[in-house]
């Protein structure tokens, strides 16, 4: 049940998705396959589909009333993001296999210290940016837990019995906690799944940069110019860098197909929650746990958004500094042939790999500050729509 991948984010993430039945081991055969989709569609019901129902009725019944609507408005759309990337994710799972098993035999078959020392460093900062994001999840998790009053669910939902009254309450509050806990931290998962694995293409281009930035080690440059052999080994690892680019920019295009449609709806979505949770921050005055709870719910929201537009944004500044790793290497004592294939990199490189959300936005630091501000700019509509209520 343990995925193995070189990057510790990754390998959390699949293990994670494996446990709840939407990542299936290949070696399943039809019937144990069978078995294994049927107890991710429990997981799924469980953790989500009857959250999103009773959280939807609910909706329907206290339309109008603006503060109950954003109070459940704000987990029922992270419910609602959450099952569109849960069935992106296994309904694309073959082509993202194919991206995770490309990337980490790559990173696994660098020999230089140098080269070691990139991958160890993408895998620190992915793992960081993982554990920073549990850890913001684990604090609003125990705060809304902690938060409910007497007879009051941690958060509203509609079901079709009395949950005031025991043992309906104590049943219902522990399906509410441990399908909110485990469906956030699944959430996590999937989020920082897509981010690692923009960080892993990343760090394939750095890679390359090294290797272009070496084209010439190991050889001894006695001369003005490179000897014929020379030539002809600084020629082979230059093919071998053109093809290593090639296929980064491929895995770039492949996670764009993969994954750029579920980043649109979570940008649309976080525009939302992040709205609706500052404005439940403003009306929530008498809970301090409460308070925190939802406070840390916003930063948690904003910084999910920030992942994605700062592996976005990271991932065209890398492909750009391509050319300027081609450029450091010893091109003054290569041929014209060579200085050529070089200037052909370069030129290339220009055109810089980046990730769109829905082909609308590249995923970049200016699309992060759009979102806050749009976010911002609906909190205030809110607050005059209320104020006039």
């Amino acid at each position: 049940m343990l995925v193995k991948n070189i990057n510790l984010s990754i390998r959390l993430s699949l293990t994670a998705l494996r446990l709840v039945g939407w990542w299936p081991p290949e070696s399943l055969k039809r019937t144990n396959k069978l078995i294994y989709d049927c107890y991710g569609v429990f997981w799924f019901m469980f953790m989500l589909g009857s959250y999103i129902i009773s959280q939807a009725v609910d909706m329907c019944l206290i339309w109008g009333n603006l503060p109950l609507m954003t109070g459940v408005a704000f987990v029922l759309f992270t419910n609602l993001a959450q099952a569109v990337k849960i069935f992106n994710t296994v309904r694309r799972r073959s082509l993202i296999q194919d991206i995770i098993r490309g990337a980490d035999q790559v990173l696994r078959d660098v020999d230089s210290d140098e080269a070691k020392a990139i991958v160890q460093s993408c895998n620190r900062e992915t793992s960081l940016q993982q554990l920073i994001f549990c850890c913001l999840t684990f604090v609003t998790m125990l705060g809304w837990a902690t938060s409910a009053e007497k007879n009051q669910l941690p958060l509203r939902a509609w079901y079709p019995y009395d949950t005031t009254s025991s043992p309906a309450y104590e049943l219902t509050y522990i399906h509410q906690i441990g399908a909110l806990y485990v469906a956030a931290f699944l959430n996590v998962g999937k989020d920082t799944l897509v981010t690692s694995l923009l960080a892993q293409c990343r760090c394939r281009l750095r890679l390359l940069g090294l290797s272009l930035r070496t084209l010439c080690r190991d050889l001894k440059l006695t001369e003005s110019m490179l000897t014929h052999e020379q030539e002809a080994i600084v020629k082979g690892r230059l093919h071998r860098c053109v093809e290593q680019h090639q296929s980064a920019l491929e895995a770039a295009l492949q996670l764009q197909a993969c994954f750029s449609e579920q980043v649109f709806a979570q940008f649309n979505v976080s525009l939302v929650i992040i709205c609706v949770t500052a404005f439940q921050l403003v009306s929530v005055t008498d809970n301090p746990v409460r308070l925190i709870a939802m406070g840390t719910y916003l930063v948690n929201m904003m910084f999910q958004v920030f992942l994605y537009c700062y592996q976005g944004n990271q991932l065209s500044e890398e492909s750009t500094e391509v050319a300027g790793a081609a450029y450091e290497s010893p091109w003054y004592m290569m041929s014209t042939p060579l200085r050529r294939s070089l200037l052909i990199i370069m030129i290339r490189c220009r055109r810089t790999a980046k990730i769109t959300a829905g082909s609308f936005t590249t995923l970049s630091l200016a699309s992060f500050m759009a979102i806050i501000k749009t976010s911002y700019s609906m909190f205030t509509l809110l607050q005059q729509i209320d104020t006039k209520q």
